[in-house]
């Protein structure tokens, strides 16, 4: 009997070990990302000539438009706000000189993924961002005192991620290339409370891009789903960048690095640092009560300062 359990302590700690050797490769990873896994120069160009980039009018969705675009891809932006697009549109081509294309659509409703797809034909389409989200209320809430947006925000962070890798994925298959970014959040990987639907909505996101990877994965497309905690955007009611809260721009520029680093990334090595400690917190305490009530005070509070009033 002690043979037993002295072979499982060992076993155990074997484990441990190299759990932790596992973490240790994939910080260098983030740390020296050129040394470990540099992309090729003209890596995002080789997969296709168009990258179709959704919520690309502000936020992520317009960082990842522009840095796109430096890396020599043209751009279809995808969004509800057709002048903001068109703003953003013409201050890409002027600094890139690459081609951009707009095409107005809520995601909200689902009936706009007909014209899309009639709008997107003939592009050699290889790289896809599903980037459109909303969150119901930036301040953490309890569900029932939560606005009524349940179908608005289903549509926008579930079905538009569904329809928009089927319409791009078809395409994709037969040239044996191409990549899928989808953006999940932080609060997606486990369950979080006071943003339910939002947390439940991105879980989706992440479940859904790991699983689709594993079946497409031999036939050389990337599909990756990119988890970010803090970046200031119109979402996060801008909030001021730190050292955890990235400005778009930063978000975006570290995480193309990391591309080919797996089928799920957090996105920059802070988010990645912050995940492995949320992930040392057993779910009761993040569960509990007590804690909850110091969210809806304290940290709608902290949230509240950190907003930007300009």
């Amino acid at each position: 009997m002690e043979d037993l359990q002295h072979q499982l302590l060992i076993v155990t700690g074997a484990l441990i070990c190299f759990s932790a050797l596992l973490k240790c490769i994939r910080f260098m990873n983030y740390i020296f990302p050129h040394f470990w896994s540099a992309l090729p120069q003209a890596f995002f160009r080789s997969l296709g000539e168009w990258a179709v980039v959704t919520g690309a009018g502000d936020g992520l969705g317009k960082a990842y438009s522009f840095e796109l675009a430096r890396h020599g891809l043209n751009i279809v932006m995808i969004s509800r706000t057709l002048e903001k697009m068109q703003r953003v549109a013409n201050e890409i081509e002027q600094a890139t000189a690459q081609k951009v294309k707009v095409i107005q659509a809520d995601f909200t409703k689902n009936s706009v993924y007909e014209n899309i797809e009639k709008d997107l034909e003939g592009l050699e389409i290889g790289v896809l961002v599903n980037n459109v989200g909303m969150l119901h209320n930036p301040l953490p809430c309890r569900f029932l005192n939560a606005p009524d947006v349940d179908e608005n925000l289903v549509n926008c962070n579930i079905i538009s991620v569904t329809k928009m890798t089927q319409l791009i994925l078809k395409h994709m298959e037969p040239r044996q290339k191409g990549l899928i970014l989808n953006l999940s959040s932080g609060l997606g990987t486990f369950p979080c409370p006071l943003y339910t639907m939002y947390s439940a909505s991105k879980a989706f996101t992440c479940t859904f891009s790991k699983a689709l990877q594993a079946e497409y994965k031999e036939k050389g497309i990337i599909i990756q789903v990119v988890a970010p905690y803090g970046v200031s955007t119109p979402m996060t009611m801008h909030q001021k960048p730190g050292l955890i809260t990235k400005t778009a721009e930063e978000f975006v520029s570290e995480s193309l690095h990391y591309v080919t680093f797996g089928d799920e990334i957090f996105g920059c090595l802070a988010h990645e640092l912050l995940a492995c400690v949320l992930q040392l917190v057993p779910l009761w305490v993040l569960h509990s009560d007590r804690l909850q009530e110091a969210a809806l005070q304290a940290f709608t509070s902290y949230l509240k300062k950190r907003w930007r009033t300009s």
